[in-house]
């Protein structure tokens, strides 16, 4: 919350307890737009009467760097204040006084609306597999695989998500023959390791499970 009357913040603030939503409040149009690179928010609710800054501006400026839900909380109830703030992308208008009950009742609203949106949106696979051109993406950059690698790569790719064993590696990629080791195995893994991980030694993407395999991440 942006709001510089602290009575009215710290009432909010209790009140939406109640309801277990957490309020942290900022009383300057600095600060708010600051908390929100630094930390993490699921909506902001603006007044437009601020100090040193207008909230229409305010508005306008967290639009341009984030997609939060804005809920516009002021006792200006002029149309044109109305008509800017939503042309800077705000989501909601609730004209102060208001009761806090409805408050809660847009919140949860607003909520509710991008908790749909995130669900509908489709995760996109960290690694794609072009089999038609032999080539394995991460992030849309290719990867450049000696033959054994990405065949391993590829066979984890189809796996992704499921333990994969060693010796299902060994019996099912071509470039490896079938009486290699475990230890040529996660040689290689090694080397891919090094391709795609930030730090190899804390892979975040070919998780290793204990006694079995591996696991590949691909979301």
């Amino acid at each position: 919350m942006i709001e510089d009357d602290l009575e009215i913040a710290e009432l909010l603030e209790e009140y939406l307890l109640r309801y277990e939503i957490k309020l942290t409040n900022y009383d300057t149009p600095e600060l708010g737009i600051s908390g929100l690179r630094l930390k993490k928010y699921d909506l902001v609710i603006l007044d437009l009467s601020l100090p040193d800054m207008d909230g229409t501006e305010v508005c306008k400026i967290i639009r341009k760097n984030s997609n939060i839900p804005i809920i516009i909380s002021s006792a200006r109830s002029d149309i044109s204040d109305k008509i800017t703030c939503f042309e800077y992308g705000a989501d909601d208008y609730l004209p102060k006084p208001y009761d806090s009950q409805e408050l809660v009742l847009r919140i949860n609203s607003l909520l509710r609306r991008e908790q749909i949106k995130d669900e509908s949106k489709p995760i996109k696979d960290i690694f794609v597999l072009d089999t038609n051109k032999l080539e394995i993406s991460q992030n849309d950059n290719l990867i450049d695989f000696t033959n054994a690698e990405f065949n391993i790569m590829s066979y984890l790719i189809e796996k992704a998500g499921y333990a994969v064993s060693r010796q299902e590696l060994l019996t099912n990629v071509e470039s490896i023959k079938y009486e290699s080791s475990y230890k040529s195995i996660d040689v290689l893994i090694g080397r891919i390791r090094n391709k795609i991980e930030k730090d190899p030694k804390k892979p975040q993407y070919i998780i290793s499970i204990r006694g079995v395999g591996y696991k590949l991440i691909n979301q």
